[in-house]
Parts: C-alpha cells; sequence; structure tokens
C-alpha cells in the first residue's frame, strides 16, 4: 500500500480543518455585537474547530510529518 495516500488524506484533513478553525475565530469577532449568548456559541464552536485541527496536527505528528512553515 502507498504510505503517501493516507498521508496526504491526512493533511488535507487537517488543512480543511485549520481553515475551518480560523474562520471559526473569525465569527467571535463578527458575532460581538449580537450579545453575549452568540459570542459563547461562536467561542464554543471555535474550540470545537480548534481541538479538530490539533487533533489533526497530533495524527501527523505520531506519522512524524512537519506542517511547520
Amino acid at each position: 500500500m502507498n504510505q503517501s495516500v493516507p498521508h496526504a488524506e491526512l493533511i488535507a484533513s487537517f488543512r480543511r480543518a485549520e481553515a475551518d478553525a480560523a474562520h471559526k475565530f473569525g465569527l467571535i469577532k463578527a458575532v460581538e455585537t449580537k450579545g453575549p449568548k452568540a459570542i459563547q456559541a461562536a467561542v464554543e464552536t471555535a474550540a470545537k474547530a480548534a481541538k479538530r485541527r490539533n487533533s489533526y496536527a497530533k495524527k501527523l505528528d505520531v506519522l512524524g510529518v512537519s506542517l511547520k512553515d
């Protein structure tokens, strides 16, 4: 089995999760005028996205793949 394909899929998943996390953190700023409940929901959503991103990063680290620029 070609080892680069699973790595490529995992890297692609990480990149999507990374972009999603950045987007969710941006939403916090966008909803700041909507009130504390909206801010809290955005913060929780951003935290989940960051956790997903970190999970992919950890899996890649275990495989020895470094994505540091």
